[in-house]
Parts: C-alpha cells; structure tokens; sequence
C-alpha cells in the first residue's frame, strides 16, 4: 500500500489554495494523536467556491462533485496548517454537511464524493472511517461542507 502522499501524486490530484479561517477558529487542531479539521467547503484550483444547492441549481452528480473538491481542499488545508499527510494513520470521523432542497432525500451519496477519494488516497479500510451526513443551509452558498478527525502515527 502506498503512503498517502505516494498516492496523491499517483492520482493526479490538484489540491486548491487552502482556504484562510472565515471566522474565529484553528483550520487543524491536534490533541494527542488525533488531527481535527474545521468544516471545510469546496474550493476549486482557482481560489473560487463550488456553489450551488443540490436537487434545485445541482444534480446529485454535481453535488458528489462539491464533495470530492471538498476532499480536496480538506488535503490542502492538512498540508497547510499541519504539515505531512503521511503522519496520518486513518480517517475515523466526517460530518457531511449538503446544501440542498428540502426534498432532497440523497445526502449519503453526495458525501460519497468525499469519502470515495480519502478510500483513494488512504487506503479502502483506513480512508473510511464512521460518518453523518445531513442536509442543511450552508454558508456563502456553498455546495457541500465536511469536518472531519483523523488519527495519527505514533
């Protein structure tokens, strides 16, 4: 099995800028062996928000693709305000978080762009860790937001 960061190279994944607080908290915060990551929204290569509300302005594929940049981003952030994704042992926690329609039943699945890509880049047991995920109004008008903890090497 490759390291994570042997992975993202392999991949051809293009992280976006991390993105700067937009408020009053820590991006990361470590507490013993277990990274926590602030919610997180869809950043794209160019700096700009993946916008939209899934089941009116989205298809649920578009949204999974909120998701996965989500992923994205969360990497960056990682690599930013932590340092080596390789100190990472495994995912154990995400809270999903959709912008969608008040009939929009499928949130699972839109989350499912996330959670896919950490299975690719940490490994189908240790990138899947438990998870939530909800339907809600989302900031800024963002697609999908995902907060997630992880646990480290030793």
């Amino acid at each position: 099995m490759s390291i994570a960061s042997e992975r993202i190279k392999e991949l051809g994944l293009v992280l976006p800028p991390a993105p700067p607080p937009a408020g009053l908290y820590k991006p990361v915060l470590v507490i013993d062996n277990f990274l926590y990551v602030s919610g997180q929204g869809p950043m794209l290569p160019d700096g700009s928000l993946y916008k939209g509300r899934v089941g009116d302005n989205l298809s649920l594929e578009e949204g999974k693709i909120g998701a996965r940049h989500v992923g994205l981003t969360m990497l960056s952030t990682i690599t930013t305000h932590f340092g080596d994704v390789d100190r990472i042992k495994r995912l154990i926690k995400t809270l999903g978080m959709v912008n969608c329609h008040p009939d929009f039943g499928d949130q699972p699945l839109v989350i499912n762009g996330f959670s896919e890509l950490m299975a690719d880049v940490f490994g189908a047991d240790n990138g899947v860790g438990v998870r939530s995920a909800v339907g809600m109004m989302l900031p800024g008008g963002i697609s999908v937001e995902i907060e997630a903890m992880f646990e480290l090497h030793k």
